[in-house]
């Protein structure tokens, strides 16, 4: 039985350690505060000395992924570990663990899988992506507005947030080369985070992709647009349908099952679909240019 640890229990710390101990592992939880599980340690240091574990999942906010990582790596942990999005850590530690990805698991939905695969052949000219949800809505049980994603000193924005959407613009448009923004803090949702923005970017595979996320959207939309020299791809994440020319396919959509997906990659060693460090430390790269675009109002390249 592999032994896992889940550094932070709030939302997404709860349902990684429900789905490892779905997938049969023996799961403890490493939570400053007292929590309900019947494993759980107070420091990373503690859990490693007493418990051993073979698999971390850091879910922590942003901010202490750094901190967390570094007390891995002062405690000799050297097996696998999934660090949540977006990566709040350098790249420079993955090569002490056995594996070492980002918990970009929106790369094992169906639809993107499918869209990713038909892309494969193809030769990329233009790609729209769009995402907006609405933040009041993301943790009902709890004031949004004293959440990590309303404060930008604890990682929060809508930038960080939703970087999904440039995690899956680097991975189907490759490597980017050069990016233009506008970001927008306007308000209206009572937070000091930013809770719009649009981005004009240039890859190695897609010359104009547009990436728009919001904290607004009601309901929730994801969505993909992608226009090749022979197609045009429409991806509905949400309705789960990928459409080619017109002409839709429909998939069965479960969130758990991308989230155990993801896992059981982690856990075979299978980094084929994994968000590597150097991958998720791209994204980040390509937030802090985004942030300096907007700022300076102008392109920034890598």
């Amino acid at each position: 039985m592999t032994t896992a640890a889940v550094v932070g229990y709030g939302s997404i710390g709860r349902r990684h350690a429900r789905l490892l101990r779905q997938l049969g592992c023996e799961v403890a939880v490493v939570s400053r505060r007292a929590v309900e599980h019947a494993t759980s340690f107070r420091t990373i240091s503690e859990a490693l000395r007493r418990f051993h574990p073979e698999y971390v999942v850091v879910a922590n906010e942003t901010s202490a992924h750094a901190p967390a990582i570094g007390e891995l790596l002062a405690g000799g942990f050297s097996g696998r570990l999934l660090v949540e999005k977006p990566l709040g850590a350098l790249r420079a530690a993955a090569d002490a663990f056995r594996v070492a990805a980002v918990g970009y698991n929106l790369r094992f939905h169906p639809v993107l899988a499918a869209l990713a695969e038909a892309l494969a052949g193809e030769r990329l000219i233009t790609m729209q992506i769009y995402c907006g949800q609405y933040l009041p809505d993301w943790r009902p049980e709890s004031d949004y507005r004293r959440s990590y994603s309303a404060d930008p000193a604890r990682g929060g924005g809508v930038l960080r947030d939703l970087s999904h959407e440039l995690d899956y613009l680097l991975w189907l448009g490759a490597a980017w080369r050069r990016v233009a923004a506008l970001g927008v803090r306007s308000g209206a949702l009572e937070i000091a985070a930013d809770d719009a923005w649009a981005l004009l970017v240039e890859t190695e595979r897609c010359a104009a992709a547009t990436v728009q996320v919001n904290y607004f959207d009601r309901p929730g939309r994801r969505q993909v647009i992608v226009n090749t020299a022979r197609h045009t791809y429409f991806a509905d994440l949400g309705r789960a349908v990928l459409a080619r020319d017109g002409e839709e396919t429909r998939f069965a959509v479960d969130r758990d099952e991308m989230y155990l997906a993801q896992h059981r990659a982690v856990l075979a060693g299978e980094g084929s679909r994994l968000c590597s460090f150097a991958q998720g430390e791209q994204v980040m790269r390509l937030i802090a240019a985004a942030e300096r675009a907007a700022a300076e109002g102008g392109w920034v390249g890598r």
